[in-house]
């Protein structure tokens, strides 16, 4: 069960990265206060997927 919710949670931090890369690519030519506040956001969804994937490796 908890790994099946890890998981879930996996692919939801995904589509959240995912997300959040799109728009701050979209508004990196009409408003680049706001791409880069996005791409901080993107980054730190980033480390929170790498820390769990360091602690359950396998579960991919």
């Amino acid at each position: 069960m908890q790994n099946q919710h890890l998981k879930s949670f996996k692919t939801k931090l995904n589509y959240k990265h995912k997300i959040l890369m799109e728009q701050a690519y979209n508004f990196r030519q009409t408003d680049s206060a706001l791409s880069d506040y996005c791409e901080y956001k993107a980054i730190k969804v980033l480390n929170k997927l790498n820390r769990l994937n360091y602690l359950d490796p396998f579960s991919k």
